[in-house]
C-alpha cells in the first residue's frame, strides 16, 4: 500500500527560511572578501551555533549562556538578510563588516566550546528523614483518694448502745498496682529479709518506695 504524502505548512516554511538565509550569509562573506569554498562555510557556521543553542537551551532552561549564544547567531543571520536587501553596498562593503566577518569563525568555536562542555544543572535529592527516637512514657503512681471520715451518730446519751460485734477481716486492697512498682518492690522486699530475717511490713515498705499508705498496702499484700 502507498501511504498518503503530505506536506506539513510548518516544516516548508523552514525550508525556504533557511534556504533564503544560507544564501544571504553567502553573499554577505563572498562581498566581504571570503571567496569559493570559505563563503558556503560561513552559513553552516552560523546555522549550527544556532541549532546548538537551541538545544542547550531546551535541556537546561536556566543557562544564560545558551540565550546569549542563541541571540549572537541570530543577529548574525537576521543581519545578513537585512544587509543582502540593499542596505550596503555589496561591491564596496564598510571595513567593520569585513572584520566582523574575518573574526566570526573564532567566535563561533568560542561559543560551540562552552556550549559543549557547559555544566548541567541537575536537582539535589531531597534529605532523608531521620528517625526520631520517642521518648519512653513516664511512670505516674494515682494516689487512691482517701475516705471521708465518719461523723458521731447523734444518738442521745441515756440510749444503750449494743454490744461491739469484732470486725471482720480486711478485705484485699483494691489499690491497682503497677507491674513496674511491684517488681521494684519485690526486690526490696526480698533485700529487707535477705537482712532482717523477718518480712517487710506496709509501714517500711511506704517509707521505701515514697508512696501513699493505700497503695503501701496494695503491694504489701500482694507480696504475701
Amino acid at each position: 500500500m502507498f501511504r498518503t504524502l503530505r506536506f506539513d505548512a510548518v516544516l516548508i516554511q523552514a525550508v525556504i527560511a533557511g534556504a533564503l538565509s544560507f544564501s544571504h550569509l553567502h553573499d554577505l562573506a563572498q562581498a566581504a572578501g571570503q571567496d569559493g569554498w570559505k563563503a558556503w562555510a560561513y552559513p553552516v557556521s552560523v546555522d549550527l551555533l544556532l541549532v546548538a543553542a537551541w538545544r542547550r537551551m531546551r535541556t537546561d532552561g536556566g543557562n544564560h549562556d545558551a540565550w546569549l549564544w542563541f541571540a549572537i547567531a541570530l543577529v548574525a543571520s537576521l543581519g545578513a538578510n537585512v544587509a543582502t536587501a540593499g542596505m550596503l553596498d555589496m561591491n564596496n562593503v564598510p571595513p567593520w563588516l569585513r572584520i566582523v566577518v574575518a573574526g566570526w569563525p573564532a567566535l563561533a568555536f568560542l561559543g560551540g566550546t562552552l556550549l559543549a562542555h557547559a555544566h548541567t544543572h541537575t536537582p539535589e535529592p531531597a534529605p532523608e528523614h531521620e528517625p526520631v527516637d520517642e521518648p519512653e512514657p513516664e511512670l505516674t503512681v494515682e494516689r487512691a483518694p482517701e475516705p471521708d471520715p465518719e461523723l458521731p451518730s447523734a444518738a442521745p446519751e441515756f440510749e444503750e448502745r449494743p454490744p461491739a460485734l469484732p470486725e471482720p477481716a480486711s478485705p484485699a486492697p483494691t489499690v491497682p498496682v503497677p507491674p513496674a512498682l511491684l517488681d521494684h518492690a519485690r526486690k526490696i522486699a526480698d533485700a529487707h529479709r535477705a537482712q532482717t530475717g523477718a518480712p517487710i511490713d506496709a509501714e517500711t515498705l511506704r517509707s521505701r518506695l515514697g508512696v501513699p499508705p493505700a497503695l503501701a498496702d496494695s503491694i504489701a499484700f500482694q507480696l504475701t
